[in-house]
This record gives C-alpha cells, sequence and structure tokens, in this order.
C-alpha cells in the first residue's frame, strides 16, 4: 500500500497532529462521529441511525445492515441482504472521520458476507455493489480494504455518556459482529491497550526533543514516562480475562478477523468485482497492526529476526497512512540507544532498560493471552469436533480450523511472538 505519498513526511520531534495522533488519544479516531441521542445502536431505527453516525443520509443502507450484523450472520441472511443493497457512490464521505466511519461500516459488512457460513462456505466473489464503494473509501485511506486494527477498535467505539470517562462501564462499540458481551469485551480492552498507550506515545517526542537538545534530565524524565505507559497498557491487557469468554472468542469471533492471505480457508483470494478480475489477498485483522507498539520498537531500537521483521513491516501497510509515517519519521530520527550508552549516565541507562524490561513483560503477557484464548481453547474446540453432531458455521458456534496454528494475520503464532518477545529482550544495554 505504500505510495508517493507515503514518501515525504515532516522531521521529528514535532506536534503529534502532523501525523493525525491525538494528544489525548493516541492512534484513536478520537470521538468517532457519534451522536448522543441514541443510547442503544443495536435498536436504532434508520432516522436515528443517521443521528448516531452522522455519516450523509444517502448512506442509510449501509449503516441500516450493519446495525443488524449479529443478527442477519446469525440466521444466515446477510448475504441476500447484500446482494439487495444498491451500489452507492462515495462521494458524499467527506472528511476523515466520515471516511473512517465508512471503512468500518464496509470492513464488518464484508468480513460478515465472507465468513457468514464458517469456513468451509466461503465464497470468492465480493459483490461489485459492495466492493467498489469499499475499494474507493481504503483508496481514499490508503488502507487496504479488509477489516483492520484501525477499523475494528480505533475507529469504533463511542462514550455512552458523552461526558463522562473513557472507561469501559462508559464505553460502547458502534459496529458490532456476532460474539456479544464477549466481542464487545475484547475491542474495548484492546481500545483501553491503546488509550494506556498515549502518554508514552508523548513520552516519544519528549524523548526525541531531549536528544536533539542534549538535555539529559529530560531524556532521562522522557524514558520513565514511556516505561510507566507500557506498564499501564500491561495493567489494561489483563482485564481481558474479565471481559472476554475464551471459548466465544475462539468459536465466535475469531473467525470474523481471518483474512484471505496465507489462509488455507481461502488460498485463492478473493475477487472484489468490479475492482479487479483477479483474486486479491489480505491479511486479516492483528494485534501486528497496531502502531503503538512498532513505535516503541522504533525508539528503543528493537532490532526483530529477518522473517518476523518482514511480517511486521507488512503490517504497516494495514495502518492509516499519517501514522506510517510517524513510524519512519522515528527511524529516521537517530539512536537512542547509542544516545544513552554514550552518555554513560547510569541512571539513564537504567531507565531505557525498564522501558525494554516493561516492553519484554507486555510481550510475555500477550503470550500468555494467545495461549489462553487460542491454543488452550483450540484444544477444546478440537474436541467438540471429534463429537457426533458437530454444528456447523460461526453462526452455531463451529470453531474455525484453518487457523489453529496461526493468528489472524496469517504469522505462525507462537514462533512469531515468542521470537518478537526474545528480541525486545536482547534489546537491553548491557552494564
Amino acid at each position: 500500500m505504500e505510495s508517493s505519498e507515503d514518501t515525504e513526511e515532516p522531521p521529528l520531534p514535532l506536534a503529534l497532529s502532523s501525523f493525525q495522533v491525538s494528544e489525548e488519544f493516541g492512534f484513536l479516531l478520537p470521538d468517532p462521529l457519534v451522536g448522543a441521542g441514541c443510547a442503544s445502536p443495536p435498536l436504532c431505527h434508520s432516522r436515528r441511525i443517521e443521528g448516531l453516525t452522522e455519516l450523509p443520509a444517502p448512506y442509510g443502507p449501509w449503516m441500516e445492515l450493519a446495525q443488524q450484523l449479529p443478527q442477519l450472520i446469525c440466521s444466515h441472511q446477510l448475504r441476500s441482504q447484500v446482494h439487495q443493497m444498491p451500489q452507492l457512490s462515495t462521494q458524499h464521505l467527506q472528511g476523515r472521520e466520515e471516511l473512517h466511519l465508512a471503512h468500518l461500516v464496509l470492513s464488518f459488512i464484508t468480513m460478515g458476507y465472507v465468513w457468514q457460513e464458517g469456513e468451509e462456505g466461503t465464497v470468492q466473489v465480493l459483490p461489485r455493489n459492495l466492493a467498489v464503494p469499499y475499494w474507493e473509501v481504503s483508496q481514499a485511506l490508503g488502507l487496504p480494504p479488509i477489516l483492520s486494527h484501525a477499523d475494528f477498535v480505533l475507529a469504533n467505539w463511542r462514550r455512552k455518556d458523552p461526558n463522562g470517562p473513557l472507561e469501559i462501564e462508559n464505553l460502547d462499540t458502534i459496529i458490532a459482529l456476532p460474539g456479544g458481551e464477549s466481542l464487545r469485551g475484547f475491542i474495548l480492552v484492546t481500545l483501553l491497550v491503546e488509550k494506556a498507550a498515549v502518554p508514552g506515545i508523548k513520552a516519544i517526542v519528549r524523548a526525541l526533543s531531549a536528544m536533539l537538545q542534549r538535555d539529559e534530565q529530560s531524556l532521562h524524565r522522557a524514558l520513565e514516562e514511556l516505561a510507566g505507559a507500557i506498564e499501564a497498557m500491561s495493567e489494561a491487557l489483563r482485564r481481558m480475562h474479565d471481559y472476554v469468554d475464551p471459548e466465544i472468542f475462539y468459536s465466535v469471533i475469531r473467525i470474523f478477523l481471518s483474512g484471505w492471505k496465507d489462509n488455507p480457508a481461502m488460498p485463492h483470494g478473493l475477487i472484489y468485482e468490479g475492482v479487479s478480475p483477479e483474486p486479491l489477498a489480505f491479511s486479516g485483522g492483528s494485534a501486528a497492526q497496531s502502531t503503538v507498539l512498532h513505535a516503541f520498537d522504533e525508539l528503543l531500537g528493537i532490532c526483530h529476526r529477518q522473517d518476523t521483521a518482514a511480517f511486521l513491516l507488512r503490517m504497516r501497510d494495514y495502518m492509516p497512512r499519517p501514522h506510517r509515517a510517524f513510524l519512519r519519521a522515528l527511524r529516521a530520527a537517530g539512536s537512542l540507544e547509542l544516545r544513552v550508552v554514550a552518555s554513560g549516565d547510569a541512571r539513564l541507562r537504567a531507565a531505557f532498560n525498564r522501558c525494554v524490561g516493561a516492553l519484554t513483560d507486555f510481550r510475555s503477557l500477550h503470550i500468555a493471552i494467545v495461549t489462553k484464548y487460542i491454543a488452550i481453547a483450540a484444544a477444546k474446540a478440537r474436541a467438540r469436533r471429534a463429537q457426533p453432531g458437530a454444528s456447523a458455521g460461526p453462526a452455531a458456534g463451529r470453531p474455525p480450523a484453518a487457523l489453529e496454528a496461526k493468528g489472524t494475520g496469517g504469522s505462525h503464532i507462537f514462533s512469531f511472538l515468542k521470537s518478537i518477545r526474545d528480541t525486545t529482550r536482547e534489546g537491553m544495554i548491557s552494564v
């Protein structure tokens, strides 16, 4: 997805807003276009849906489908409803908020359409009335035409009380898929991890400024702030245990995050009718598409092994274009590690190592969660599949088999995650 518009970016340090990064929300889309008048999105009717999203009125057909996705998928009616949907022009969408919300809606509809009948009932063609506007919106944002972390989490949140806090009790998703409260918990806990990272994102800019000014006191303070933010991210991630049922995640939710690249269930990819006569292959949603951890790796100079680094680099194509520019600017900003080593300052070295240690611990925690929600859940699912009369289709809760050993992004999940964790630990500066 890299193109000519991605080659130029302003140097750091500068205002985060230059990269569409919010001082308050980080990489999250700040307060997505959500009206305060609708307390329960799934119950809204067309007039109130318009108030909910503030997308222009012509896009009512998209919204009406999107708000009914769990029911339409579970009743196996989504595909027929999509076939009846008018092909809408994207010309009335203005500004990145509307484009992001349109991409969110079309992404969720697409994943429901492809996976409605499970991995044994996939389709080969995404119909023109969905594929063409989805492609156009994707091109405008520099995102691929598939559900990614940018849709699933960054743009998919609303406050129940617009004046209330950014806490899970006051948050809800805008669009949902099957999975009920576990899906909601999975999205919102991930969102809170992103929110916990915000002080660390601001600390990156402070650290780079301190490097330029050779201000070791300010650099030390920035590194301590970064370490604290990463530790807060781990605290947020632990809440996954409280809000997400492993069986529901594995058997119901996970398939809708799966893509059509490196997936045995869709080995030939997907034809986007009216866009390309040849099938296109895109990876599914993955935590590796979160810009936050890439940014911390760039600042701390973490060097991953070749195959792992190549996958992570490919995952950057699934990030919003300005966030990719932020990462490239970080890479060009000079080596923090070398500056810390050259300083000979034991306090600076300790603060740097605290950051690396916190990032290592975060990745160890992620491995533990993946073990619970994928490896252990997969073993239980295999046992259920072996029982006579196992039901078919995600609506009935039949677990997927094609990606048992892989992440939804297509990586070999445990070797990948352990490699990342181990190379992070190797980033420590020895005494």
